[in-house]
């Protein structure tokens, strides 16, 4: 399954959420201002590194880059760009969006 969170995770829960019920195998994409979750030094760095024992871990690079955080971006997360996000959900057959 690709799970798909594109709230901060300073707004909602969505992101914490979505880490509980994904299940080894599953992948997460970052996008729009989901994509803070995955820089360096944020409250939720931490809880990223222990899903990406789980998980595969994607952010949307132009997202990254329209917020500047691209020289952020925390170990064991893949960029991927627009094209890339068609492959993800062409790879995973079922996605959920957290909102």
């Amino acid at each position: 399954m690709l799970h798909i969170v594109n709230k901060s995770p300073f707004a909602t829960n969505a992101l914490d959420t979505c880490l509980r019920m994904a299940q080894a195998g599953h992948a997460v994409l970052l996008i729009e201002d989901g994509v803070y979750a995955a820089t360096q030094g944020s409250a939720t760095a931490e809880r990223m590194r222990q899903a990406s024992a789980k998980v595969s871990l994607f952010v949307l690079q132009p997202d990254l880059d329209a917020r500047g955080m691209t020289a952020k971006l925390l170990d064991g997360i893949t960029p991927v760009d627009y094209a890339g996000f068609v492959d993800l959900v062409e790879k995973y057959p079922t996605s959920q969006s957290w909102l």
